[in-house]
């Protein structure tokens, strides 16, 4: 791994970094790297707590998809008020890559944690913990690369970031396919003990001293200005002061409301319907279908942002997601349902690889980077907390069709106001 290794040519390089040249000696292969072991990690056990807590311990304990969506809403509130508090620890840290290491470390024990603890609280506890640690990863990830590349290369270095965190998704969702045909869903448990070890050995390797601060949260002054001139004001101010952030984070909350209990919903049907062992594996075929689609989603996005503009995107990606909702309730067959989530790599890859990037363009300067990052995603949290909970009590009353299509009609809601209220970032070249 190339770096820099001492003061002059790391200050050469912040100069570098802070008047848009190109970055030099960037860590590639261990940026690299550490998106792919963070993949499984940064999310805890996602579909996997659902597919566990309906199909291991079941209604004979008490849990039914109302139950579930509850636990997922609890966890993602948590989590969501996480996120402002998590964008500024990141932006005020002088270590990014230790904060990122002790995170994973939290999320995977409160994960693993789960067959040895009982009864609604205490799996609550368990997931809020880590919520609360998953909330740094997405701003500490973001940081640590505009600190590294500066702001010219960011989209690009995003959209590799992208592809390598959807192809480690792909590939650790692959193996707990694999492997939970014979030792059951219990496998992901392991499998994120293994993948927590290597994000944290990778995350070791970046020198801290090749990551310039100032610019890791878009800031232009210089350290010799002083503290009070690089002074950062608080996320939920910036927010409410810049309309277009303002109405991004509208757009936010609407695209998780209608994307994030999808996958859920569909792992709790499978469930269902052949069985646990046979819907984990299933679940992680949706998961790598998504996956393998994402990574050439992110890689072309990440390329052509400029070019293309971001507003085009974002609308291809909503469009996207509204079919994808409506296209489950076409049949219940489970392959049929794992083609339709392929469609997730498209939806859900454009927003990954852009999300940070239009915040960047909003907040461009200002040294609000990662602190509006942290107050957008709690607008994000809150829909996709809430998107369990709606999608939960739904099925419950109603039946799957119709949560399905609940999830795509917000979707098209979503669609619409980016259409008519959201401005574009970029400059097309």
């Amino acid at each position: 791994m190339a770096t820099l290794t001492d003061s002059k040519a790391g200050d050469s390089g912040a100069q570098s970094r802070r008047g848009d040249g190109p970055a030099s000696k960037v860590p590639t292969r261990t940026l690299d790297a550490l998106n792919f072991f963070l993949a499984d990690v940064r999310d805890g056990l996602g579909p996997y707590l659902a597919i566990y807590l309906i199909a291991v311990r079941g209604p004979a304990q008490g849990w039914n998809e109302a139950t579930v969506g509850a636990i997922l809403t609890i966890a993602g509130i948590v989590g969501l008020i996480s996120q402002t508090p998590a964008g500024s620890l990141i932006d005020r840290g002088k270590n990014k890559p230790r904060i990122v290491m002790i995170a994973a470390l939290l999320v995977t024990l409160s994960s693993i944690s789960l067959p040895i603890v009982s009864g609604f609280t205490a799996v609550a506890v368990t997931q809020s913990i880590a919520a609360v640690a998953g909330a740094v990863f997405a701003p500490a990830i973001s940081a640590i690369t505009l600190g590294l590349v500066g702001p010219k290369l960011f989209a690009k270095r995003v959209g590799r970031n992208e592809a390598f965190n959807h192809a480690g998704n792909a590939v650790s969702a692959a193996l707990a396919g694999v492997l939970a045909w014979k030792f059951g869903p219990v496998v992901v448990f392991w499998l994120m003990g293994g993948l927590t070890v290597a994000s944290i050995v990778t995350a070791s390797r970046l020198k801290n001293d090749d990551i310039d601060n100032a610019v890791a949260r878009g800031l232009d002054c210089e350290p010799e200005d002083g503290d009070e001139a690089c002074e950062e004001p608080s996320g939920w101010k910036t927010l409410l002061e810049n309309k277009p952030l303002m109405i991004f984070a509208v757009t936010a909350f609407l695209f998780h409301l209608a994307n994030a209990a999808m996958l859920t919903s569909v792992s709790q049907l499978l469930a269902r319907t052949v069985g646990k062992d046979q819907a984990t594996s299933l679940t992680a075929a949706c998961i790598v279908a998504a996956q393998l689609v994402m990574v050439p989603v992110a890689i072309v996005v990440g390329r052509n942002t400029d070019r293309w503009g971001t507003k085009p995107l974002f609308l291809v990606a909503f469009a996207f997601l509204a079919a994808r909702g409506a296209l489950y309730t076409v049949s219940d067959n489970p392959w049929w349902l794992v083609g339709v989530q392929a469609m997730d790599g498209v939806g859900a890859g454009i927003f990954g690889a852009l999300f940070p990037v239009v915040i960047a363009d909003l907040t461009k300067g200002t040294g609000r980077f990662n602190v509006s990052q942290g107050a957008v995603a709690s607008a994000q949290g809150l829909g996709a907390a809430l998107s369990a909970t709606l999608a939960g009590g739904i099925i419950v009353w109603a039946g799957y069709t119709a949560s399905f299509l609940t999830l795509a009609t917000i979707a098209a809601l979503g669609l619409g106001l980016y259409v008519l209220a959201m401005p574009e970032t970029k400059d097309k070249k």
